[in-house]
């Protein structure tokens, strides 16, 4: 008895497992057919997953971004990597040995030549500056003394008074004094000299850096620090490599004697600085096979710096007129670049294009468009030959908010009959959320998956309603 119990228990079980699973697999079935080339899933009247026109399955028509061909100059650019450099560097240094008694400059301070920039203990040099004064005074009394008895030698010497020797020894005597005289003034100009060196003036126009030594230190001239770096900021000199198969172009406008254009860029694209080229240098390097080219910048801006990176830009010409679309536009296929050109359907056709020219973010064509022509500039990925689509920014159609209208009698998903949220929509979204069929007119009779009440025959939503089909 026990037995027959679990037999009929099991045959129970494997009658109900089968029914479950052929009622499971028959939507399946049919999704698979549809993916196959088949009868398509969706409503009874064959359109796409999802119910009406196939908006719900994920297959709305993709909304691009399209913008015209337009007649534009180009530039022609060649870019290098470069180093700013100053034009003038200079690490001052006292020419004189003593105590630094004073700093007359701030770190980072713009200084022009001839500003103090430091004093060393003067005094010293005061006096043998003064001592020098006062041997010269001595020596120019002695010559003048010497200048009189000259003099009466000669009177007497004329009048046969004193001997010709007398007279020819104190001329020498004369001559002695003056020479003394020069080499005692030779001191004081070295005295004064060494006064005005107490004081370290700034031998350029520069912007000072660190401070390289404090107050109260003994300083000379044979330092190795120094007091302070004066770098030159404007103008400033930046240095960048190009290929040497770039020097014939060069050249060739050099010869012509145009001035090239050099835009100093950051690493952002932003243009810091705008200069000339200054020269060429007179060999490539052997190791890279580049040459080095040195241009010239007015940086009143102080935004470039010594020792930066920075992207160097050298304009060589601008080609006028030339056919021009945003680099997004350019799709590159098996057969080469193409675009997707816009017909007045609003339909797309791709079309072989040939680039000429890339500058930022746009492209030279040299044929394949039409200057006027609309070319789609984003969402390429979702279109195909004749694929239609809806244009950004364009005035919806109908009652659609993407641009599609509704079906007959459709009430969208959470959305009133006119296309706006409302109770209307609400109420339909709860009764599709219930499991209930749709009262609207465009749904038709219940497909095969429907029992004669309407609901899922396998308990699951139908493919017509919100619920079933293919997933947004």
């Amino acid at each position: 008895m026990r037995r027959s119990v679990w037999v009929s228990a099991l045959v129970v079980v494997l009658l109900g497992g089968g029914a479950w699973w052929v009622m499971h697999k028959k939507p399946g079935s049919q999704d698979a057919r549809g993916a196959m080339g088949g009868p398509p899933p969706g409503g009874p009247m064959g359109g796409p997953p999802g119910g009406p026109g196939g908006r719900r399955g994920g297959f709305s028509i993709p909304t691009v971004a399209v913008t015209p061909v337009v007649l534009a100059d180009m530039p022609v650019y060649l870019d290098g990597l470069g180093t700013v450099q100053a034009l003038n560097t200079v690490t001052v240094r006292t020419r004189i040995g003593g105590q630094l008694t004073k700093v007359a400059f701030t770190e980072g301070q713009t200084v022009k030549t001839g500003d103090v920039l430091a004093v060393v203990d003067p005094r010293l040099y005061q006096a043998a500056y003064d001592q020098a004064v006062a041997k010269v005074a001595q020596d120019q009394a002695q010559l003048a003394n010497a200048r009189l008895d000259l003099e009466r030698y000669r009177a007497l010497a004329a009048e046969k008074y004193g001997t010709q020797q007398t007279y020819d020894t104190q001329k020498a005597t004369v001559a002695q004094y003056e020479a003394n005289l020069k080499y005692d003034q030779a001191a004081v100009e070295t005295a004064r000299t060494n006064l005005d060196w107490t004081v370290t003036k700034a031998p350029i126009d520069g912007r000072t850096g660190l401070r390289l030594v404090d107050v109260g230190n003994i300083v000379s001239s044979s330092d190795s620090t120094g007091l302070v770096i004066i770098t030159q900021m404007q103008p400033i000199a930046g240095t960048f490599t190009l290929p040497q198969q770039q020097l014939d172009v060069i050249n060739s406008h050099l010869a012509k004697g145009e001035t090239l254009s050099v835009l100093a860029v950051n690493s952002d694209g932003r243009q810091l600085d705008k200069g000339t080229l200054t020269t060429l240098d007179n060999q490539v390097d052997t190791t890279t096979g580049t040459i080095k080219l040195k241009a010239t910048f007015p940086n009143k801006d102080n935004r470039l710096w010594p020792g930066g990176f920075v992207n160097m830009r050298l304009l060589l010409e601008v080609k006028p007129k030339l056919a021009v679309v945003p680099a997004s536009a350019i799709q590159h296929g098996p057969n080469g670049t193409f675009v997707y050109i816009v017909n007045d359907d609003n339909t797309v056709t791709p079309r072989l294009v040939t680039v000429t020219l890339n500058e930022g973010d746009k492209s030279a064509l040299s044929d394949g468009v039409k200057v006027g022509e609309r070319v789609v500039v984003n969402g390429q990925d979702r279109l195909q030959d004749g694929a239609k689509i809806n244009i950004a920014g364009a005035a919806p159609s109908a009652s659609g908010g993407d641009g599609v209208p509704p079906a007959a009698g459709e009430h969208r998903r959470g959305l009133g009959g006119n296309g706006q949220a409302g109770p209307e929509g609400e109420h339909h979204r709860r009764r599709n959320q219930g499991g209930q069929p749709s009262a609207d007119p465009a749904q038709g009779a219940p497909n095969a998956n429907q029992t004669p009440s309407g609901q899922p025959a396998s308990g699951q939503p139908a493919p017509g309603n919100s619920q079933g089909g293919q997933p947004r």
